[in-house]
């Protein structure tokens, strides 16, 4: 039997979709080194156990997999028919047997991978629509689904950090999320700082002089800006001035959420 390729060969989609398949894995490892009653305990996300993370990744792909069919057929095919079937998808989802769980996303990984395989390189560029109401080519698919798993691999709350996912990964998603606050107008006077990378980078409106500045390492800023918690993380300036007692830095201020994901 001959193997079957990508049919794109474009480059830097090749290694998104590389990204995204490693991304998969990751997950995999995390959920498969779960017991079944593993899988009933809690999250990192309020509200959600595991199940819920789950589910959610599964049906995920099954929702960006129609995207694809429609940027191959031109037949239009929403990734949800409307917000309260996507969470009524998941909360069903969640009380899956954990084996019909199990299988829900390996079963729905594959059927994605074989979408994106499969689909002509010209088609990459059809516009299709997101759950949020953007028109994008189907080539932002691939990111779509790569930040899902990648972050949700550490919501299993199984040993993953975000150290563990890959640096271009997590450049782009908070580059994404600082583009949405810049959007809404909601960082100004704020400036983030990533200090482990050569050159360091910098995200906000106001520059070194910005009233707030928030920094640490790469993962640990993400990690804050997904709303995931404050190590890793330091804030100076007017809203965390270090306290005068212990030295050490005050809690961070309010910040704005991280856009909501699919």
């Amino acid at each position: 039997m001959v193997a079957r390729h990508d049919q794109t060969t474009d480059p830097q989609l090749l290694e998104s979709l590389l990204q995204a398949r490693r991304g998969t894995a990751f997950f995999a490892r995390k959920l498969n080194e779960l017991s079944d009653a593993d899988v009933d305990g809690p999250s990192l996300l309020p509200g959600w156990t595991r199940r819920h993370v789950t589910a959610h990744i599964g049906y995920n792909a099954r929702a960006i997999a129609r995207l694809i069919e429609w940027a191959a057929t031109g037949v239009e095919t929403p990734m949800y028919a409307s917000p309260e079937i996507r969470d009524h998808e998941i909360n069903f989802g969640a009380t899956l047997p954990p084996i019909a769980l199990r299988h829900l996303f390996d079963h729905s990984a594959v059927h994605l991978n074989v979408e994106w395989r499969d689909l002509p390189a010209e088609a990459w560029l059809h516009k299709v629509k997101t759950a949020q109401g953007r028109t994008v080519p189907a080539e932002e698919t691939v990111w779509m689904r790569t930040r899902e798993v990648w972050t949700h691999a550490v919501d299993l709350d199984n040993g993953a950090t975000f150290t563990d996912i890959p640096v271009p990964v997590l450049t782009r998603l908070l580059t994404d999320i600082t583009s949405a606050w810049a959007t809404r107008g909601t960082d100004t006077g704020l400036l983030v700082r990533v200090t482990d990378q050569q050159p360091e980078l910098e995200f906000g409106s106001d520059g070194p002089e910005a009233p707030l500045v928030v920094s640490g390492t790469l993962a640990g800023v993400v990690r804050w800006a997904t709303g995931r918690g404050t190590d890793g993380v330091t804030a100076t300036g007017t809203a965390g001035a270090p306290n005068s007692a212990t030295g050490a830095p005050l809690g961070l201020p309010e910040v704005p959420p991280a856009p909501k994901w699919i």
